[in-house]
């Protein structure tokens, strides 16, 4: 049997995944690595603020990881 959920419509962001300290090849590059997984929190933080106030009554701890 099939199932009829159909997938949520504004699921919550979630955030990037944190490049590994070996991923800087150390050279000064521009961007670095590391800088634009700032840029992608601080985006993901500007999503998840909007999708909070469209889900007030998700608990806020909700998708926090441990």
């Amino acid at each position: 049997m099939m199932s009829t959920d159909a997938p949520d419509p504004d699921p919550m962001p979630m955030p990037p995944v944190q490049p590994e300290l070996e991923a800087c090849c150390g050279n000064g590059c521009e961007p670095c690595i590391f800088e634009l997984h700032d840029l992608a929190m601080d985006a993901y933080r500007q999503a998840m603020r909007a999708w909070r106030a469209r889900h007030p009554d998700t608990p806020a701890n909700a998708g926090a990881s441990p």
